[in-house]
């Protein structure tokens, strides 16, 4: 056994080892948890607003929305919001980056992704606090 100990004495005392500060980065804040969220995509025509742990989906077809809680977490690069609506999964990536619909040439501050059950949507976003700007033709 007292060959053993010096190996187990080595392994315990790395496996408490911290990650040095320089590596560590911070939890994504560029969205406050006041503010409301409104992201939306094309083809197909669909939006989703979140505003503390409500999300409302809407699209043509259902104009006056469907709701469902979400539980909101703070990754490093950006937002995902997690949940249940029309009792399937679903999950809302929200990260920083210029982005455009395709169909206007308005510019939105946030990229979004979305998965909801089998679906899969990408869009643009904004805040209430974070607007984005109009084209020429809005």
């Amino acid at each position: 056994m007292r060959i053993l100990w010096p190996i187990a004495a080595a392994l315990l005392t790395t496996a408490g080892c911290s990650t040095p500060e320089e590596e560590i980065v911070a939890s994504y804040d560029g969205i406050g948890a006041d503010e409301v969220i409104s992201l939306g995509g094309t083809e197909p025509f669909w939006g989703i607003t979140i505003e503390g742990e409500t999300l409302t989906y809407t699209a043509p077809e259902n104009l006056d929305g469907s709701t469902g809680e979400v539980e909101r977490f703070a990754g490093n690069g950006g937002l995902s919001f997690s949940g249940v609506l029309e009792d399937k999964a679903i999950t809302v990536m929200v990260t920083p980056g210029e982005c455009s619909d395709g169909m206007s040439d308005a510019s939105y501050p946030f990229t979004t992704t979305v998965q909801w059950g089998e679906r899969a949507l990408q869009g643009c976003g904004h805040t209430d606090k974070q607007g984005f700007t109009p084209g020429e033709n809005d």
